[in-house]
């Protein structure tokens, strides 16, 4: 399955042909500066403040317990999943924007790493994953319209 949904990602790149592939500057430093605030927020347990980087549409995908629901549709779903998280004992994340590229005239796919850490009830709350964006300006901002964050899997036993 991941091997499909690699390639699928693939294909839709290809679309774009390799010279348009590039954004603007100013498109890509707002792009980051939504990586800073979605930081920032997290440091400061702003659920309010992160589902307020979304579209009124936005939809969060992750990696879930099996049984949990892995995609949260809309603000209320988002917020449920970010307070969640806080609970848990999460408290930092670093996000990195490694690619920006073009999908339209008002929208981008952008993708990066981040590093979540915190405190949680059984010690230290530490893991890493990457992530894949789909961005699009609302009301002349940048937001997102689409996250799938997946963590790294972690080494094989020996």
């Amino acid at each position: 399955m991941r091997r499909f949904g690699g390639m699928v990602l693939a294909a839709s790149l290809m679309v774009v042909p390799a010279s348009a592939q590039q954004v603007d500057q100013n498109t890509r430093q707002q792009v980051e500066q939504i990586a800073v605030a979605y930081a920032a927020a997290i440091g400061k347990q702003d659920a309010a403040g992160i589902v307020g980087l979304y579209t009124k549409d936005g939809v969060l995908v992750t990696q879930a317990a099996p049984g949990a629901k892995t995609v949260k549709n809309g603000p209320q779903e988002i917020e449920q999943y970010v307070h969640g998280s806080f609970k848990a004992g999460i408290n930092h994340e670093e996000i990195t924007v490694d690619q920006v590229s073009p999908l339209g005239t008002d929208a981008v796919i952008s993708m990066g790493e981040y590093q979540v850490s915190g405190q949680g009830q059984n010690g230290p709350i530490k893991f890493g994953g990457h992530w894949t964006a789909v961005d699009v300006r609302e009301g002349g901002a940048w937001k997102i319209r689409l996250l799938t964050a997946v963590p790294n899997l972690p080494p094989p036993p020996k």
